[in-house]
């Protein structure tokens, strides 16, 4: 059955979805179909692949008469980039067809089309172009999450959403507005956010509340100084299924917080940064719980103070901090035990 594994790159797009079949033949073109990226588009795109998968196991002559019921999980391996919320909605359609679905890092396609000198960018080569990665790296299978943890995702987005919106606002008003009507404006939409933000905080509480799953883990994570309802909401919603990680470090590197090393024979000795090749938003809701946890949490606080007598920058604090409080998370999640600031080893 291994060989009869048909790969398949899509191209995400808003409005349409680029598809391509790595060709049984390497001398040939493989097959290549656009469709909306719409419920109606996701099931023309199923029964495509479903039809050409059959027939390159069965032989064409064959395929029509087998049963669609088939499972497609040994048949069809689709591979598409990570980028926002335009692929989450396939990928979850594919994963329930019994697909094999893996989202990976853009950086890892660029890289990859570098590596093949690619000279051309079009939505239809970039298809091929991760269809030929997904044949030779197989990358890792994604899993649809929960539902109650994919509308919990949905609530914590638009709590970002709005709290972006009212900063944007507030970042209006206090740059100066001379006309009185402006002003009223601003200050009326800053009032009208600041109660949809309120509304959605409670609707995430209240869905947490709903879930005794969720709401266990949120319990855990609040038990750690630094971390609230709120930002235990977006680490739930955003890393998906704990134990999908080996361990601690990998949840870090999915996170981008892991250091980035620049040396390179006597003359390049740069600085280290993050990497930052990872989920933006576990980064983004870890900034300020940080600096919390830097005052207030007894194991980031020696590290910040260690950091500091060595003279690192405060910028390089946080990040270490940062990366330290989602190594903790792990942790708390995975022993089942509450945050012990007595716990020596309770961040390994």
């Amino acid at each position: 059955m291994e060989n009869n594994i048909m790969f398949v790159g899509i191209d995400v797009s808003k409005a349409k979805l680029d598809v391509a079949l790595l060709p049984i033949q390497e001398a040939r073109k493989g097959p290549h179909k656009v469709v909306d990226n719409s419920p109606t588009g996701h099931q023309q795109l199923l029964s495509w692949l479903r039809s050409h998968a059959l027939a390159r196991t069965a032989g064409a002559a064959e395929a029509s008469s087998l049963d669609s019921s088939v499972s497609l999980h040994s048949l069809i391996h689709v591979c598409m980039e990570a980028t926002g919320t335009y692929a989450d909605a396939i990928a979850t359609t594919l994963f329930e067809a019994g697909c094999t679905v893996s989202l990976v890092n853009p950086s890892q396609v660029h890289a990859f089309g570098q590596s093949q000198l690619k000279r051309t960018k079009t939505d239809k080569v970039d298809a091929a172009l991760i269809a030929r990665f997904c044949s030779l790296n197989r990358p890792p299978a994604w899993k649809a999450p929960a539902p109650e943890v994919r509308e919990l995702q949905a609530l914590a987005r638009r709590l970002e959403a709005l709290q972006e919106m009212k900063q944007m606002e507030a970042n209006r008003l206090a740059a100066g507005v001379s006309c009185g009507i402006v002003r009223a404006s601003l200050l009326d939409h800053i009032a009208y956010l600041e109660n949809q933000i309120d509304d959605a905080q409670r609707q995430i509480k209240r869905h947490v509340k709903e879930h005794p799953a969720l709401q266990e883990q949120a319990q855990l994570l609040e038990s750690i100084p630094g971390i609230a309802l709120t930002t235990a909401s977006v680490l739930l919603a955003e890393w998906g299924d704990i134990h999908q990680y080996r361990g601690a470090k990998q949840l870090a590197a999915h996170a981008g917080l892991v250091p980035r090393i620049r040396e390179s024979g006597s003359s390049v000795r740069g600085k280290p940064q993050l990497c930052k090749i990872g989920s933006s938003r576990l980064r983004k809701c870890l900034y300020f719980p940080a600096i919390t946890a830097l005052k207030y949490n007894p194991h980031i606080r020696a590290l910040g103070e260690r950091l500091k007598a060595r003279g690192k920058s405060p910028m390089l604090i946080i990040g270490a901090a940062m990366r330290k409080l989602l190594i903790i998370a792990y942790g708390v999640l995975k022993s089942g035990i509450p945050f012990d600031p007595n716990f020596k080893t309770q961040t390994c």
